[in-house]
């Protein structure tokens, strides 16, 4: 079956919906790739079965999902060492003796500005994000579901709003397949009418300083703040409560020192590894290896600067990698799963039958505003902006000369709708890694994020009206 029509909306929409409503993410993800195999396999569900787990092996084939899976897991690794080593502790206490932190506010403004400053990529910024703030937000009963709201929020907005990154080379790389001479200052032209990234993190900003919230997060802050629970009874961390739970060793002194060193060499590790693997030009490097090898180097830097102080034996590093391994082997099934299904989409050619099935009715005033509905509706199914962006401009960017459509407008309402639709989804990536740097129920997280996803698409909605009709 070449092409599944409406059909291959289905299985996206059916693993989201049972994932929200069952709370069972991976069943409901597997659910979804079995409908969409059985679909291509013409309704035959044994079919369907067979190919579903042949398509879930297949992510392995691609080096930049095993490359992804791998660091997921290895996270865990790093989380341990640093509980071991007393560097979490030290950190606290080193923040909070320098008043950093030393309410909800300062805490939030502290995790919302290492996210602005951290955009080298978006794996990282949820990573660090999440390392550095989730202690400080256990200590002040501050939910697990706002820290993996302020991960998420400070990763995809703030790097595809400073493109001087993968996310840049990629959408140039796009609009060079357009025949666009100059892909830089189109991109750069476009950031302002970037109105969902903006929104995004201009609400979050205010839900921060104000502490306003509203739907389950507001639940979720109550429960943290009165009863000191961070997460609900029930709830599924993606990383083991084991890991998290690591206490420091008897008799080491707590120093900051052995948390922010290995975090620093994952940041400064990150041009490094987009340089070398683009060839000096950090915009062409991989993301995906070069968060791999940054997640590594902080690794065996903290092994050695934990040797060198005699905190831990070599027995005792090696043993806690393996048990932080383990303990986030939940995640990368999570992201297996997640690839798993946008494959299964790619295969049912979901994005571009929705692509096109809008494409027929727009009018030129209302061009923005439906690119950015379709994007989003398209990013939500398949859970990738990335995927998104190649569907959708390539259609959205011959627009403007067709139908005398704004270049910056036109592409600010493409991109905008990637990153709404991925910041919606359970199956994103990014939504995932937030999830995971945070601690946080991964369906406990989207919910509690999506009333505010929504509050900004409105609001972005409505600009791309106005700037339709102007």
């Amino acid at each position: 079956m070449e092409n599944a029509g409406w059909l291959s909306i289905l299985p996206p929409v059916a693993a989201i919906v049972l994932a929200i409503w069952t709370k069972q993410v991976f069943i409901s993800l597997f659910f979804g790739i079995w409908l969409g195999w059985s679909i291509l396999a013409g309704g035959n569900p044994l079919v369907g079965l067979q190919d579903a787990l042949e398509g879930i092996i297949r992510v392995f084939e691609d080096g930049g999902n095993t490359k992804v899976i791998a660091f997921s897991a290895m996270v865990g690794a790093l989380i341990a060492f640093t509980q071991r080593s007393g560097g979490v502790d030290g950190f606290i206490a080193w923040v909070l003796r320098k008043g950093f932190a030393s309410d909800r506010r300062s805490a939030g403004l502290l995790a919302f500005g290492i996210g602005t400053v951290v955009f080298v990529e978006s794996s990282i910024t949820c990573l660090v994000t999440g390392s550095v703030a989730r202690p400080l937000f256990d200590r002040l009963k501050i939910s697990r579901e706002k820290l993996a709201y302020v991960c998420d929020s400070t990763s995809a907005p703030i790097c595809i709003l400073v493109p001087l990154n993968g996310w840049g080379a990629y959408i140039m790389g796009l609009l060079a397949a357009q025949n666009l001479d100059t892909p830089f200052w189109v991109l750069f032209k476009s950031l302002p009418f970037n109105f969902y990234a903006i929104s995004a993190l201009v609400l979050l900003l205010v839900v921060i300083v104000t502490g306003k919230d509203v739907g389950p997060m507001a639940a979720a802050e109550k429960r943290a703040r009165e009863l000191g629970k961070v997460l609900r009874d029930g709830a599924e961390p993606v990383v083991s409560t084991e890991v998290i739970t690591i206490a420091a060793k008897d008799g080491v002194a707590p120093r900051a020192a052995n948390m922010l060193v290995p975090i620093a060499i994952m940041v400064l590790m990150m041009p490094i590894g987009l340089g070398i693997t683009g060839g000096g030009n950090i915009m062409r490097g991989s993301g995906s290896t070069s968060v791999f090898w940054a997640v590594l180097a902080a690794i065996v830097v903290s092994g050695l600067l934990y040797r060198v102080q005699g905190i831990m034996s070599l027995r005792e590093l090696v043993d806690l990698f393996f048990k932080g391994l383990g303990g986030l082997m939940p995640l990368a099934l999570l992201m297996m799963l997640a690839f798993a299904i946008g494959d299964t989409c790619k295969a049912l050619g979901t994005g571009p039958f929705v692509a096109h099935s809008a494409k027929g009715w727009v009018s030129p005033n209302l061009v923005p505003a439906i690119l950015f509905l379709v994007a989003g509706f398209i990013a939500f199914s398949t859970g990738t902006s990335w995927g998104t962006f190649a569907i959708m401009i390539p259609i959205g960017i011959p627009m403007v000369g067709l139908m005398g459509a704004d270049l910056s407008v036109t592409l600010g309402a493409i991109l905008s709708g990637g990153i709404f639709g991925d910041h919606c989804s359970p199956i994103s990536d990014t939504s995932i890694i937030s999830s995971m740097a945070s601690a946080s129920d991964h369906i406990d997280h989207v919910r509690t994020q999506l009333p505010y996803a929504l509050i900004a698409a409105g609001i972005s909605l409505l600009m791309y009206f106005v700037v339709g009709y102007l």
